[in-house]
This record gives structure tokens, C-alpha cells and sequence, in this order.
């Protein structure tokens, strides 16, 4: 968690950001057809409502759409003490090696932080074993009960870790769902350019994508730019202060590459975020730019950058840089140290009074009322997130992972 002080911002109370959801209108499967999805279309106040196979035509042509690759990872595994009792074992961020691409694609072992259900029957030194049908032998030790710490070991050192998991995890899905994933889910709560295995819930605004509509998109001469964000578990952690401020915001690993920074500066027309994890993304990529150029943050080679949680409220706007300086500090950076990728975290928290400074429009599902996801729509769209989530509700959409969709632009003036 971030060490700034929150003793000077005034208080945002969690209370302003709720609403009744009815249990019958949260999505519990995915429809047959990705984008057959609802698409509320919100600008400047006014609301439409169509089809999501009609987002080109709500884009203008200057337009770059920027999409998080990550791809969801079946997480939980099941392991049987010779007694017979189960232990459920929730992956949620890699120990050792830290970088998330490094512990998927290591044959070597790894040690993650993870959920652990049943944890009082592993005791110290137990290893618990799969044997899987083609010889392979996964062993897991709890090394570190406090941090709930466990070290995979397996027979084979051509097979990456997340080969081994594709063998044997299930795929995670959202605790409302109430339910165990089918093969249907694993087929639909993955988005069609779902690339980099690390993500533990999938950014469902993409889900809504097919390769036609990506097609159509790029025939109109929108661009598309690939961000990646390991989407976390704390993405569906609930917000149990009043105050949001002193909400302790969880960390979400990112890559850029230095071709996405090229593509960002040299674009002059708006930036609209697939989902709120690539808004994540953009927006943490402008404040690393900041720290490079106002805190002469320097990194060594290969090592991460963070992003803190208050970053953002420690600076005044007139004191920032722009855009295209932010974004030529990373690229200086990445030139002189000779960097094609740049990996770190991010615990930015985008709550009602965060000036945007890269997306100009959002393209998102409906979230559950009091949690971070609703507070940065509230930030984007200002007061008229609640017109947003009653027109919805009275038009019969779809909420949450399995959703509608929405593509809002943002509205300086509702704030």
C-alpha cells in the first residue's frame, strides 16, 4: 500500500456510490453471441441505446482504442491430503520469480502468494501431490503460512508453469457467479485477443469483441494498441470504509512496450480505454512519465515501477506536465537505458476528484455498487453515473463479467 499521507484530501464518502442491483439482473452466463451485448452510448448527457456490433459507428475515425491482452489463468488448483482432505489453492500474485510472464513460462519451480481454502488441515512440511495423466508429478509446499506463500515443484523442466495449469487449474470465476466454471466459460470469459497468460479475472469490457467488429473498427481507420494489465483478484474486493480514501488498494501488474509509448505520442486524436484495467493502464503509464520528469525517479535495468495509490492527488494540474511531455519521458528513458518493454505495479485509485489524463472515453460493463469500479465511473462521467445505472436498470441490461456494455465519454461538466 502506498505511504502518502491522506491527512489533506477531504473525504469521499462510499455511501454517494450506491445503488440497488437486483439479484435477477446480474448476468450468471454469457450470451451466445459476444457482441449481441446492450451498448448504452453516453455523451455530453444524452443517452442512446444500441448494440454493441454498432460500436464502430459511435467512434470517431481519429479515434485509438486501447485493449488489455491479458489472458485469465485457471488459478485454482485442488490438492488431496493422503487423509482425504481437500486444499484449495487460489493463485493470486507470483513471489518468486516476481514478474508474472517469468513465473508462467519458468519449468524451474515458483513460489506464489495465494488463497488458501482448508489452510488449517497443511500442516508445516506437508507436500501435497498431483499426478497427472501424462506422468507429469505437481508438488506444492506451504513455506510461508503468515503470507500464505506456496512453492511449486514439478518432474519436468520443459513444461512451463503455465502449461502445468493448463493441465490441471480451474478457470477463476467472479465469487457472485456463484458457481463452478463450465467449458463454456472457458471458451467465453476470455476475450478474443486474449494473449498473455497472468490474469486471474478476466477485463470483461472486452469481452463484448469479435474479430468482425475488430475488423470493421480497423477498416474505418481506428486504431487498436495492446496494453497488458494482470487483471487481480482485488479488482472484486469490496470497499469496507466509509471514507474511500483509506481504502487499501490493491496492486495489478503491467507491461508496456516501447512501441505502444511510440503509437501514444505520436497520436493526436482521443484515447478511449477498453475496460477499466486498460484505463488503469493509461492513465499509471502518464504518471510514470511524471515521476521520471518531476521526482528524477530512476530505475535500474530490469527492475519494476510503481505506481502508489495517491500518486495523482500530490500534484497540481497546473505544475504537470502535458500528455506528449509524459509520454516522451518514458520513451527517453527507454531509448538511453535501450528498453523494449518496461514492466512494474500499479495502485492508482481513480475516485470522483481524478482529472483524467489520457482517455477521453471509456468502454465498460456495469459494476457493483460501492467498489472501486463504480468510483472511477463516477470519476469519468461525474454525477451522471447514477442517470447512467437507472437508465440501464429501466432498460432490462445485463450486469457485471457477463454483462452489457456501455461506451461513455467523458463529461468535465457533470463533475
Amino acid at each position: 500500500m502506498s505511504n502518502q499521507s491522506i491527512d489533506n484530501l477531504p473525504p469521499v464518502y462510499l455511501t454517494d456510490y450506491n445503488y440497488t442491483l437486483p439479484e435477477e439482473r446480474i448476468a450468471k452466463s454469457p450470451l451466445m453471441q459476444r457482441d449481441q451485448s446492450k451498448l448504452l452510448v453516453y455523451q455530453s448527457g444524452n443517452i442512446q441505446h444500441q448494440h454493441f456490433y454498432d460500436l464502430p459507428q459511435h467512434l470517431p475515425a481519429d479515434t485509438m482504442l486501447v485493449f488489455n491482452n491479458t489472458k485469465v489463468i485457471p488459478a485454482r488448483l485442488y490438492f488431496q491430503k493422503p487423509t482425504g482432505a481437500l486444499i484449495e489453492v487460489f493463485l493470486l500474485k507470483p513471489e518468486a520469480p516476481h514478474e508474472i510472464a517469468a513465473a508462467m513460462h519458468t519449468g524451474n519451480g515458483c513460489i506464489w502468494h495465494c488463497m488458501i481454502g482448508n489452510k488449517r488441515k497443511w500442516n508445516k512440511g506437508l507436500i501435497l501431490e498431483q499426478v497427472l495423466p501424462n506422468g507429469l508429478v505437481l508438488k506444492a509446499e506451504l513455506t510461508d503460512s503468515e503470507k500464505q506463500w506456496v512453492r511449486f515443484e514439478w518432474n519436468n523442466s520443459h513444461v512451463s508453469f503455465a502449461e502445468v495449469l493448463a493441465m490441471t487449474g480451474e478457470l477463476p470465476l467472479p465469487p457472485y457467479l456463484k458457481r463452478k466454471a463450465t467449458q463454456k466459460d472457458a471458451d467465453q470469459y476470455q476475450t478474443v485477443y486474449s494473449k498473455f497468460e497472468g490474469a486471474v479475472a478476466a477485463p470483461t469490457a472486452g469481452l463484448h469483441f469479435t474479430p468482425e467488429v475488430i475488423s470493421q473498427l480497423q477498416d474505418k481507420g481506428i486504431q487498436t494498441e495492446f496494453l497488458t494489465l494482470h487483471v487481480s483478484a482485488g479488482t472484486f474486493q469490496p470497499v469496507k470504509v466509509e471514507n474511500v480514501i483509506e481504502h487499501d488498494m490493491h496492486s495489478e501488474q503491467l507491461v508496456i512496450h516501447k512501441q505502444n509509448i511510440e503509437h501514444l505520442l505520436h497520436h493526436s486524436g482521443n484515447i478511449v480505454a477498453v475496460g477499466t484495467t486498460s484505463m488503469r493502464v493509461l492513465e499509471s503509464v502518464y504518471w510514470l512519465g511524471v515521476r521520471l520528469l518531476k521526482e528524477n525517479y530512476e530505475l535500474l535495468p530490469g527492475t519494476p515501477f510503481q505506481i502508489d495509490k495517491l500518486l495523482p492527488y500530490q500534484w497540481e494540474n497546473n505544475d504537470l506536465p502535458t500528455r506528449q511531455e509524459a509520454l516522451q519521458a518514458i520513451l527517453n528513458y527507454m531509448n538511453r537505458q535501450e528498453l523494449g518493454k518496461l514492466w512494474g505495479a500499479t495502485e492508482i485509485f481513480i475516485f470522483p476528484r481524478y482529472e483524467f489524463k489520457m482517455c477521453k472515453g471509456l468502454i465498460t460493463n456495469y459494476h457493483l455498487p460501492k467498489t472501486t469500479l463504480i468510483l472511477l465511473v463516477a470519476a469519468f462521467v461525474g454525477n451522471d453515473w447514477e442517470k447512467i445505472y437507472n437508465e440501464a436498470l429501466a432498460k432490462d441490461y445485463r450486469f457485471l463479467s457477463y454483462g452489457d456494455s456501455s461506451l461513455l465519454w467523458c463529461n468535465e461538466a457533470s463533475k
